[in-house]
């Protein structure tokens, strides 16, 4: 890694916050003791996770997506690990590019290592993310918090998600440790944990263990399997209907409108707003890798 001064965002969609680091080059190297010291928030800058803006030709994960998308999400969990997808990610990662006029108001396509995903930045300011198709995998897990167990629901919508309905969303715990789950063939690489309850019609609450990440104040991909997972208990299915499936999440950091099509597509709108920015220290950064 160069140690030259390098310019970092602080963004947060729905308060799941992001650390973003600018490298439309793809010049730096971000090794995972680094992107999780600058996730930290007592010894970095502070983040659920990193947003690594790099352009697609520039990347060996993205190129194949540079004719489609110019702007590739290298994200990185807030351990450093790296992650397929992050939905509240893309709209941060949206405004970003609008914010360093990038892009325009309007449609843009980025291109993340789950797809190439669509969005579009509104006049009112939410961002609205075509987050692409959920799988339903048959295989689920029970999910057990505190001698209660639960059965969750299988989705995946690019990364994996097991969705348990509780009566109580104190039910799922400090959250601080993953919940256990069994079996863990089904997910061999880890899993978002959401915990549900109902609010209303077509209205719930959430909240989730993001894999790498602990607890956060929201995760879009997590909300976006919660609302397919309640349609189904629901007995809603757009793709027999005919009719989108429009369900309110509410997390811990805001809410998120989550809208199934019949053609499987899913929206997700809610808002993205960039709060700071500024130059990583390079002597640190020297501390760091040396």
């Amino acid at each position: 890694m160069s140690t030259s001064q390098i310019a970092f965002l602080k963004g947060h969609g729905t308060e799941n916050d992001f650390v973003i680091v600018p490298d439309p080059d793809n010049a730096l190297d971000l090794p995972v003791p680094v992107v999780a010291r600058l996730c930290d928030r007592r010894a970095g800058i502070g983040g659920d996770g990193l947003l690594h803006v790099v352009r697609s030709a520039a990347h060996p994960e993205a190129r194949d997506m540079a004719g489609e998308a110019e702007w590739f999400m290298d994200y990185r969990n807030a351990d450093g690990s790296v992650a397929e997808m992050c939905g509240n990610g893309v709209r941060v990662f949206a405004r970003y590019l609008q914010r360093a006029g990038l892009v325009a108001e309007g449609d843009l396509a980025v291109a993340t290592r789950g797809g190439v995903k669509r969005a579009h930045l509104a006049k009112d300011g939410d961002v609205t993310v075509s987050m692409g198709r959920a799988a339903l995998p048959e295989d689920g897990v029970t999910v057990s918090v505190d001698g209660r167990s639960w059965d969750a629901r299988n989705v995946n919508m690019g990364n994996p998600h097991a969705v348990a309905f509780v009566e109580d969303l104190d039910h799922a715990g400090d959250l601080l440790s993953v919940p256990p789950f069994s079996p863990p063939s089904v997910y061999p690489d880890g899993v978002n944990i959401e915990f549900v309850a109902d609010r209303g019609p077509r209205h719930v609450a959430m909240r989730v263990h993001e894999r790498g990440s602990g607890e956060t104040r929201s995760c879009g991909t997590g909300a976006c399997a919660v609302a397919v997972a309640a349609a189904r208990r629901d007995g809603l299915d757009p793709a027999l209907t005919g009719a989108p499936a429009t369900y309110t999440v509410d997390l811990p950091g805001g809410t998120l409108v989550i809208t199934e099509h019949p053609d499987g597509g899913i929206d997700m709108t809610g808002p993205a707003v960039i709060v700071a920015e500024g130059v990583i220290d390079s002597s640190w950064l020297e501390t760091m890798i040396g």
